[in-house]
């Protein structure tokens, strides 16, 4: 045992370091919130979709289908950074052997948790680009370059985030 490790304040200053990952729980259960917000979002465009579905056209369901797509998308990646997040930063969830275990929890780490999330939001964003283009004769031409053009940055990022992941496996 050093020195250090033998200084009530150190001891003190490192517990207390330890335990204030515990003040990102409160944050997890937020986005709980936000998710059942999405849930209720769903269900609330479901309904119009089935309460309208005589006198809408083809075009109209198209977009809210895509919408329901892409709920549905953000609510995947709100349980990978509410599940994931908290098992990685916080403490684990111990549901190992669980029947119910999703299989990426089993490898979750801080890299695989980013390339995840960069392929989830390149998703979404795939999801709104295809509305935009649907909707393109509506839409301000410069306004639809923007939107392609942040989504190929999207997924220079996700490639770039990938490419390190792969670089540091090797080491």
């Amino acid at each position: 045992m050093s020195p250090a490790d033998r200084n009530p304040l150190t001891q003190f200053v490192g517990s207390t370091i330890f335990v204030s990952r515990w003040l990102q729980a409160p944050l997890y259960l937020g986005l709980i919130v936000a998710q059942a917000v999405y849930v209720a979002l769903f269900w609330k465009e479901l309904l119009h979709l089935i309460q309208d579905f005589g006198h809408l056209g083809e075009l109209d369901i198209m977009l809210i289908v895509l919408g329901l797509v892409d709920v549905v998308m953000i609510a995947n990646l709100l349980i990978m950074v509410i599940i994931g997040g908290y098992e990685t930063f916080v403490s684990r969830i111990n549901m190992r052997g669980h029947p119910d275990e999703p299989e990426w929890l089993s490898s979750v780490n801080p890299n695989i948790l980013k390339v995840k999330l960069a392929m989830s939001i390149i998703g979404i964003s795939s999801i709104h680009l295809l509305k935009s283009f649907i909707e393109a004769p509506n839409l301000d031409p410069e306004v639809l370059k923007w939107q392609t053009i942040i989504h190929m940055a999207f997924i220079a990022s996700a490639m770039g985030l990938a490419w390190i992941d792969r670089i540091a496996g090797k080491h």
